[in-house]
């Protein structure tokens, strides 16, 4: 980069450095964002297929999963990072509709690109699609369908939608079974929902259908020591965050010892120190503990001959879902535990799962945190089904949070093209045109279902639209039998948040791609940023390796 000075030019851009403008950077952005779009494309829909990705140690993930497929992928260029930011963002807000959002972003930068050919300038397609994307959200907020969170029968219409494409579906109504289910169980009384009480431990053996719902915890810990019971009914559960050792002396200190005899007495009284915290355990009742840090030998010894069955150095997110589970109180100080910090379980005990050993914490009353063992044949199958599981765990509990749903298949979109083309009349000037593109952007969802499902997209979008024009807003495209249904009638619904995260974050992401003008990329530092000739004090040469 340089600008011409009286005959000399000034250059004020480092050796090496790129710089695109105008045009040639627009062009470039648009085709790197796309090609992120076209990427995910395939994998839309209840007839999408899968992607299998292969990272650098050459181990294989198989999903069809967008914000999974798009993080695997090593993506370089800068405006095809964002589109990945897009999917990021989605799958951490409500988790599913990863694929809509980098597919509607990339069909909103085709859109604005044929109106940059008619030279729209950036900035009215930029305020064009700010206002239809605002003006899209009430729209989306006027359909919606509330719901109570104690609609069982729609919360597992919710959580099958999220299933329907991925290998999950084979066991679907088993699976939104237990979703459900679980969602219920860790709601709090305020109606949050945090999924992360509700802990998906994966294992290759058994089918899908094996997978299973536990009404309290599991953990993959055993036993600290093999002579402790494997089962204890009604437990009583300590959850300690202090280590049952000898505490060691926080400074070096020097012992000195004369006799053997005293030597004996200082062992003697190490095991003392110990027996004497074991005994505080023991007088509080607890038959099961729970240690966040470690067991030595001399405490296991001790809790073996009293009966106790405990597990060390267990997880800090696992103890606090136990709290939930079982009503226990974390205990930080030994000297400090009273019957009131302990909680219950109706059973727990050692289970050897797929040659593995776990801890069951089961039967507990009113569980707040619960578990789900999730089962499959290979270890690639099960990874998929972890993330499936993710996906309509969100949308479940985004539902009875939030208590709105739209109906799925494309109609949501089919509605919003057709409204948005009466809203862009209503506005005129030059918004009207980036307003028109936004609209027909939208009907890239039921194109795209219809041609992944072997459809004609033409077709299924002008007789979609058709019955979306007769009044029918809830009918969308029924990819079993090709043609137009109403999709709430079928059970194939989606949280309304899902819908309107999808579109304000594409539509935020296209207008900053379509706001770049000039593309200015640094030069890489070569050989770590030595200076040209080597460093001071070396021989003459040294440096030009």
């Amino acid at each position: 980069m340089s600008q011409q000075l009286g005959g000399q030019p000034i250059i004020i851009l480092r050796q090496g450095a790129t710089r695109s403008r105008g045009e040639e950077a627009q062009t470039n952005n648009f085709a790197a964002a796309r090609a992120v779009a076209t990427a995910v494309q395939s994998t839309l829909g209840p007839k999408g297929m899968d992607k299998m990705l292969i990272d650098g140690m050459g181990d294989i993930t198989i999903t069809n999963d967008g914000v999974t497929i798009l993080k695997e992928m090593d993506i370089e260029h800068p405006a095809a990072k964002m589109m990945v930011e897009i999917a990021k963002t989605q799958d951490a807000e409500v988790g599913d509709g990863t694929t809509t959002a980098v597919v509607i972003a990339g069909e909103l930068l085709k859109n604005a690109e044929g109106l940059l050919k008619q030279k729209v300038h950036p900035t009215s397609i930029a305020e064009g699609y700010r206002m239809a994307a605002a003006q899209a959200l009430v729209l989306l907020n006027g359909f919606a369908i509330t719901v109570k969170p104690t609609d069982t029968a729609m919360l597992k219409n919710i959580a099958a939608t999220a299933l329907t494409g991925k290998n999950a579906e084979v066991s679907k109504d088993h699976l939104c079974d237990i979703l459900v289910k679980a969602v219920t169980f860790v709601t709090d009384p305020d109606g949050k929902v945090d999924i992360t009480h509700i802990n998906v431990e994966k294992k290759v053996g058994g089918a899908v259908d094996d997978s299973v719902l536990i009404e309290g915890m599991v953990i993959d810990k055993e036993r600290a020591h093999p002579n402790m019971p494997t089962s204890v009914k009604d437990a009583k559960i300590l959850l300690l965050n202090a280590a049952l050792e000898y505490k060691k002396t926080e400074v070096n200190a020097k012992i000195n010892i004369s006799s053997p005899g005293q030597a004996q007495a200082f062992l003697d009284g190490e095991e003392q120190m110990v027996h004497a915290m074991v005994d505080k355990v023991i007088k509080s009742k607890a038959n099961v503990v729970f240690c966040q840090k470690g067991i030595d030998d001399v405490a296991m010894h001790y809790l073996t001959k009293a009966g106790i069955l405990a597990v060390r150095r267990v997880k800090k997110s696992d103890i606090d879902n136990l709290a939930r589970a079982t009503g226990a109180s974390l205990v930080t100080s030994i000297d400090t535990i009273t019957v009131k910090d302990l909680g219950t379980a109706g059973l727990v005990e050692e289970r050897k799962v797929s040659g593995d050993e776990m801890i069951y914490i089961s039967k507990c009353k009113n569980p707040k945190s619960v578990s789900i063992i999730v089962h499959g044949g290979t270890e690639h199958v099960v990874d998929e089904l972890e993330r499936a599981i993710h996906d309509a765990l969100m949308v479940v509990g985004v539902v009875v949070e939030a208590k709105k749903i739209v109906a799925g298949g494309g109609a949501p979109e089919t509605e919003l093209s057709i409204q948005l083309r009466r809203y862009a009349q209503a506005e005129g000037g030059r918004v009207q045109l980036a307003i028109e593109a936004f609209a027909s952007a939208m009907e890239i969802i039921p194109r795209t279902l219809a041609e992944n499902s072997g459809l004609d997209p033409i077709d299924m979008l002008v007789a979609i639209r058709a019955a979306h024009e007769s009044g029918k807003k809830t009918f969308g495209l029924d990819v079993e039998a090709g043609k137009p249904a109403d999709m709430l009638k079928a059970g194939v619904v989606e949280p309304l948040r899902v819908k309107t995260q999808a579109i304000s974050s594409a539509a935020e992401a296209a207008v900053m791609i379509i706001r770049i003008d000039d593309v200015i990329a640094s030069s890489k530092a070569s050989g770590g940023g030595m200076p040209p000739g080597g460093m001071g004090g070396m021989p003459p040469g040294m440096g030009d390796y």
